[in-house]
C-alpha cells in the first residue's frame, strides 16, 4: 500500500453530508473536531484502499483537535472511475433462510453487503435505506454504482414500492442488477431498464389485485352460505338500549355515549366501543325503525 494513504483519501472532497471536508483536509466530526479516521465513502474508491476497513487520520493532521480546512495539496493523478457493487439481501421472517442469497451476492463480487429480515409490508426498511444512502454517497464521488439483489421480490412486491425504488435509482443514476428471475441481468433505470422494470411492477400490481378480488369473491360466497365474516360483533340489545337512552334522554354526544358503554363479549370484552361503532349501531336502529314513506294518493 502507498506509504501515505491519507494523500489518496484527501485527493477527494468528503461527500458525507455531516463532513464535506474539501480536498487536502481531514474529515471532521459533527462536533467540529478532526475525526480519528476518514469516512468510508471517501477512501473506498481508491483501488489501493478498497480492501481496508478504515483509514486512520495521521498524527500530522492532529486528530481530536479543532477542525479547520488545510491548504489544498497538489492533486494526485486522476483515478480511473471504478464500479462499486452494493448487495442487498432480504427475507420476510426470522425463520426463513438468507444464506443462499448472501453467498450468491458475494460470489458476484461486492464491495459492501446489506441484509435484513423484514417484511415488505414494513414501510421503513433500515438496511434498504442504508444501501441506497451508500449508493448515493459513492455516486457523488464519480463512481459507477450498481445495486445487486438476488431477485426482484427481494426489493418489494407491490408496484408502488418497486416504482419508488426505481425512481430513487434513476434520480441517483444507479444501475440495478438481478442475479436470477425473469429480470436477470443489469438494468439502467434511466434507459431501457426503466420500461422493463415498470412492466414487471405492473405485473406485481395485477397479481395483488387478482388476489384481492379472489378474497372478496370468497367472502361473498361465505356470506351467501350464512357464514359470518369479520370480527365478533361488539354490540348487543342491552348496549343499544343504553345508547338510545343516553342519546334521546340525556342528549349526549357519540364520544360521551361510548365512554358509558362496555363491551361484554369477544376479545374486546371489558373495553369501551369506538364512537364510530356507536354511530353505526344507532344509525342501523334508526333505519330499521323508521316509518315507511306514505304512498301518494291516487
Amino acid at each position: 500500500m502507498n506509504s501515505d494513504p491519507y494523500k489518496l483519501v484527501e485527493a477527494h472532497t468528503c461527500p458525507m453530508s455531516t463532513c464535506q471536508a474539501p480536498a487536502g483536509s481531514p474529515c471532521r466530526t459533527t462536533a467540529g473536531k478532526v475525526a480519528l479516521k476518514y469516512h468510508t465513502a471517501r477512501f473506498q474508491l481508491a483501488p489501493a484502499l478498497r480492501s481496508e476497513l478504515h483509514v486512520a487520520i495521521p498524527a500530522v493532521r492532529h486528530p481530536g483537535s479543532r477542525w479547520s480546512a488545510l491548504p489544498a495539496v497538489k492533486p494526485l493523478a486522476t483515478l480511473t472511475p471504478m464500479e462499486v457493487r452494493l448487495g442487498y439481501a432480504r427475507v420476510s421472517t426470522r425463520t426463513q433462510e438468507i444464506q443462499s442469497q448472501v453467498e450468491a451476492l458475494e460470489a458476484s463480487g461486492l464491495h459492501r453487503l446489506f441484509q435484513e429480515r423484514i417484511s415488505t409490508r414494513v414501510r421503513e426498511r433500515p438496511e434498504m435505506k442504508a444501501a441506497l444512502a451508500a449508493a448515493r454517497e459513492y455516486r457523488s464521488l464519480g463512481a459507477k454504482v450498481t445495486l445487486v439483489v438476488h431477485e426482484m421480490k427481494r426489493l418489494g412486491r407491490g408496484a408502488l414500492e418497486l416504482l419508488k425504488v426505481a425512481e430513487e435509482l434513476r434520480d441517483a443514476e444507479i444501475e440495478l442488477e438481478f442475479l436470477t428471475g425473469p429480470l436477470a441481468g443489469k438494468h439502467d433505470p434511466a434507459g431501457h431498464g426503466a420500461a422493463l422494470f415498470a412492466f414487471f411492477a405492473a405485473m406485481a400490481e395485477s397479481e395483488r389485485d387478482y388476489i384481492r378480488d379472489k378474497t372478496l369473491e370468497g367472502q361473498e360466497i361465505a356470506r351467501s352460505k350464512g357464514k359470518a365474516i369479520g370480527g365478533t360483533k361488539v354490540s348487543d340489545d342491552d348496549m343499544l338500549a343504553t345508547a338510545l337512552r343516553l342519546r334521546d334522554e340525556e342528549h349526549l354526544s357519540l364520544r360521551e355515549i361510548a365512554s358509558r358503554l362496555v363491551i361484554r363479549a369477544g376479545k374486546k370484552r371489558g373495553r369501551y366501543p369506538a364512537p364510530a361503532t356507536v354511530m353505526r349501531m344507532l344509525r342501523e336502529h334508526d333505519e330499521q325503525t323508521a316509518p315507511a314513506p306514505m304512498e301518494p294518493a291516487s
